[in-house]
């Protein structure tokens, strides 16, 4: 599969390259938690991919000795820096070209960094983008898109899920013929027109930086005690999510997610060490939805990533009704009362300079 990927070197480098793209982020429906090799899912996942909740990254190439420099709102971030190098050695053998230019990436979130909303996949798959913008200005050929998602794997595993299509499975599935563990694939034509439009309403509980890295915690599913049981949960809910998407079942859609999100929090508080990433607030906010759902049938639901926000998916025509519940009830549990309003987009865009 890899060498599928492989670029032959160009024999004419242009002197100077740019490209500016901006990606969003994604969330999670089954959670991918656990990784081998490199950035190799030990489960399949399947994702809604965002809108609004984006990076802006705008990279400049110089033929030159290589090398980067990484802003940040445009003020150097060193911080991004080992993250960076790590990705520059991982793509290098796919593209070789890279290895004879100097880099400025210029990057912006449009969300809070390190806060649980997967700013690594929508910045790995901006910058990739940025990349695959560049290489076929070398080559004359259209981007590969594949090849995209699979250098954005390569930055961060859920940043494969970032790059094309409204739902993208990552990782290989028996129901999903071209699934595979390298890159991600949109499989948006199976999505009912019940879910077209799906809103997500990102509760911020806490906006910063996160207990525990992502990294750190997929490390945790290695040895523990219920790993080869969630493995197969994920491929299992993943069979039934692609016969509830299809047949725009809301119902078991929200027993399915909520599940799912309640599952990658209970392997980290059951794991060595374990952690507890979810806030009071966090449960108040669960507790609320519940009410909400009850008294008024409107079928909304809950997911988590790997931290303290709440992600809020729910049908666009019932937006009115969960405004009223965010200004009455959840604001009031969210930092500073800040939530971020967004929904299903198609993926990573390109801004012509």
């Amino acid at each position: 599969m890899e060498e599928r990927f492989k670029q032959a070197p160009f024999t004419d480098l242009k002197e100077v390259l740019s490209a500016n793209w901006e990606a969003p982020s994604n969330i999670a429906l089954v959670k991918y938690w656990g990784k081998h090799e490199v950035q190799l899912p030990a489960n399949p996942s399947i994702s809604f991919t965002l809108s609004k909740s984006k990076t802006i990254t705008n990279v400049t190439a110089k033929k030159t000795d290589h090398g980067f420099t990484v802003l940040y709102d445009g003020k150097e971030k060193s911080d991004f820096a080992p993250k960076i190098k790590a990705y520059f050695q991982r793509v290098k053998d796919y593209c070789p070209w890279l290895t004879h230019y100097h880099f400025t990436i210029d990057t912006h979130n449009t969300f809070p960094h390190s806060s649980g909303i997967a700013s690594s996949a929508s910045s790995m798959a901006a910058l990739s983008s940025c990349l695959m913008d560049m290489e076929s200005q070398h080559s004359g050929k259209p981007i590969d898109f594949e090849k995209t998602s699979f250098l954005a794997r390569l930055g961060s595993g859920s940043a494969s899920r970032s790059i094309k299509g409204e739902v993208v499975v990552w990782g290989s599935h028996a129901q999903f013929d071209s699934s595979n563990d390298y890159y991600g694939i949109d499989v948006s034509d199976i999505l009912h027109e019940n879910f077209k439009g799906y809103q997500d309403v990102i509760l911020l509980v806490d906006k910063g930086k996160k207990t525990v890295s992502s990294t750190a915690g997929h490390e945790l599913m290695n040895g523990h005690a219920f790993a080869k049981a969630r493995f197969q949960q994920a491929h299992d809910n993943i069979t039934q999510l692609k016969e509830i998407l299809e047949a725009g079942d809301q119902e078991a859609f929200i027993k399915i997610v909520e599940s799912e999100a309640l599952t990658l929090h209970a392997m980290m508080m059951t794991s060595h060490p374990y952690y507890i990433l979810m806030r009071p607030n966090t449960l108040a906010i669960i507790e609320e939805i519940w009410k909400f759902r009850k008294e008024t049938d409107v079928p909304v639901c809950f997911t988590l990533d790997a931290g303290a926000n709440v992600h809020m998916l729910y049908p666009k025509n019932h937006k009115d009704q969960v405004d009223k519940l965010i200004n009455s009830k959840l604001a009031q549990y969210c930092e500073n009362e800040q939530y971020i309003c967004d929904e299903i987009g198609n993926g990573a865009k390109s801004l012509k300079l």
